[in-house]
């Protein structure tokens, strides 16, 4: 029989912009220009295409981020508990404010969001039957590097999470491991690049010289 397949239109796109930019000396981090445009602006750029809806999880710049959502249809969703306590808050009230069966979830410091993301979690969730599937980046060497908070969740797993976090959980790592959860690999690392600070942000924005061919 076959796999059920998870549809375009059964997942809403979360960018998740609502830490507190430690690392980035207390900054908004997906309000930093990037390109000319800001960071979070870039993610939900190629979220969208792959998503019925879209959501942006933010705990400030709430109208600046609602302006970037707007030609999405991209709505504005904060955290229920104080005290930025992290993805996982984003992540529920995303799960919370969707009205799909999954969330497609992406940090907003990441502007090269691989196109296919949200069909290759699919196609491994549906495969599995699991609750979760996230993104394993492998380079060349076989080097594995997870990335948990690139992912498909299950929507229905809502008050699990709130019941998790409400019990002082913060680690998206030990949440996922009460629930099945595949790990799928990537083979494009570049697509998960992210930007920690304000230094990176930088370099990536400084014109790079041309590579010499060895003739003159």
């Amino acid at each position: 029989m076959a796999q059920p397949h998870v549809a375009r239109n059964e997942i809403t796109g979360v960018v998740l912009a609502g830490g507190r930019g430690s690392r980035m000396g207390g900054v908004d981090k997906g309000m930093q220009p990037f390109d000319g445009i800001p960071l979070a602006l870039h993610v939900l750029r190629r979220l969208a295409p792959q998503v019925g809806a879209t959501l942006i999880s933010a705990n400030r710049s709430i109208e600046d981020y609602a302006r970037i959502g707007e030609a999405f249809g991209a709505k504005v969703v904060c955290d229920a508990l104080p005290d930025y306590p992290g993805p996982l808050a984003g992540i529920a009230a995303a799960m919370r404010a969707a009205q799909t069966p999954f969330v497609l979830t992406a940090p907003c410091d990441a502007p090269y969001v691989d196109a296919q993301l949200a069909q290759k979690l699919a196609d491994a969730l549906d495969a599995q039957h699991a609750d979760i599937a996230t993104a394993v980046a492998i380079d060349a060497n076989g080097r594995r590097d997870l990335h948990p908070v690139f992912a498909l969740l299950r929507t229905s797993l809502a008050d699990d999470l709130e019941a998790s976090l409400r019990a002082g959980e913060r680690k998206v790592r030990a949440w996922y491991a009460r629930h099945k959860t595949v790990e799928v690999p990537f083979a494009d690392v570049h697509a998960f690049y992210n930007i920690n600070d304000l230094q990176q942000l930088a370099e990536l924005e400084r014109p790079q010289p041309p590579v010499s061919d060895g003739f003159k």
